[in-house]
């Protein structure tokens, strides 16, 4: 079986990865369209690092297997696919059953994320293993493309749901990224008002709009703050002095979302959020239900994310779309199509 996968710091074509067997509860599938997440990119280039971070934070189970760089690392985790064999004592959807899922692969052994992983295979592959209780069937005859888009678009549900903004409030969005992209999206679905996106892209302002902002501001020209006295403002870069330079300019009492997940240290002054009694809140991922929820809303045409889908490959692209990535003016997200 052909699979792409992480092999010194760049995706490489294998065609002879082991055929993936399911085991009771799991069901074979027929990838039929991955999304190259933002976070594949930074692992590909920086994965000690975040292994290394993992390692040392505390507070929360470690879910997954121990990930050897010097081996090959398995990735894709923004799936769509087609249901081909369940496992033994397995209710599932029949064969032929277009899916989405959680990436989340069960066993009986325990649950193993399917992100970065040298023995579960991913997204990036011909065909791989789903767990059977987290399936859902794409409905109403969604494009594979677009349902692929599912788990990347709840990241930016969970985000908004977690501001807990009302429609009245003024949002601003730092980032118009894909992770950016969906919150705008997400604050639409919501109601929200008065959306305004910030990016020193003219083409992703361009996108943000859109996506449902209502006005895009380029940074190097005019501070967004100017524009908006936001009650929200959702960080969705992810790099180092984006969070101080928020909590230096936001208004008094502002909700600080930070989605951008940022993999290097990174320094604030304290003395700008007490005295203006900034919020600050880091969100993660998304829930089951949230899932569901931004399944429904893509298949019933309340967020439309084909305007968001700028580039397709077959497995033996992916590399190359990995550095097309890495220049964010070219592409917003490519996917990867076995």
């Amino acid at each position: 079986m052909r699979a792409s996968v992480l092999r010194g710091g760049r995706m490489v074509l294998r065609d002879d990865v082991p055929e993936p067997v399911p085991g009771p509860g799991q069901v074979l599938v027929a990838v039929k369209a991955c999304g190259i997440c933002g976070s594949d990119l930074h692992f590909a280039a920086h994965g000690d690092d975040a292994l290394a971070a993992g390692a040392q934070m505390e507070g929360m189970p470690q879910l997954g297997d121990t990930v050897d760089l010097s081996a090959d690392v398995f990735m894709g985790h923004e799936i769509a696919a087609e249901v081909l064999e369940a496992g033994p004592e397995t209710d599932a959807p029949p064969p032929g059953t277009v899916v989405t899922s959680i990436p989340a692969l069960i066993s009986q052994t325990g649950v193993v994320p399917i992100v970065y992983s040298n023995s579960v295979i991913g997204g990036y592959a011909e065909r791989m293993l789903l767990s059977a209780p987290l399936l859902l069937p794409v409905p109403n005859g969604l494009d594979p493309r677009h349902a692929a888009l599912t788990e990347p678009m709840a990241v930016g549900l969970h985000a908004v749901n977690r501001s807990a903004i009302t429609p009245a409030e003024s949002a601003l969005v730092i980032g118009c990224g894909p992770i950016g992209m969906a919150i705008i999206a997400a604050l639409r679905l919501r109601g929200v008002e008065h959306v305004v996106a910030a990016d020193f892209s003219q083409t992703r302002r361009r996108l943000a709009q859109t996506m449902g902002a209502h006005e895009t501001v380029d940074p190097a020209q005019r501070s967004p703050f100017e524009v908006a006295a936001p009650a929200v403002v959702f960080e969705a870069v992810g790099a180092p002095g984006i969070l101080n330079d928020v909590m230096r300019r936001a208004p008094a009492h502002t909700r600080v979302v930070v989605a951008g997940v940022c993999m290097e240290p990174d320094t604030v002054m304290p003395f700008y959020g007490a005295p203006k009694e900034l919020s600050i809140q880091f969100v993660f991922a998304y829930d089951g239900g949230e899932f569901a929820e931004t399944l429904r809303a893509i298949a019933e045409g309340a967020i439309d994310v084909a305007p968001l889908i700028t580039g397709e490959v077959g497995l033996d692209g992916v590399g190359d779309a990995f550095a097309t990535l890495s220049r964010p003016d070219e592409q917003c997200k490519i996917l990867v199509t076995p």
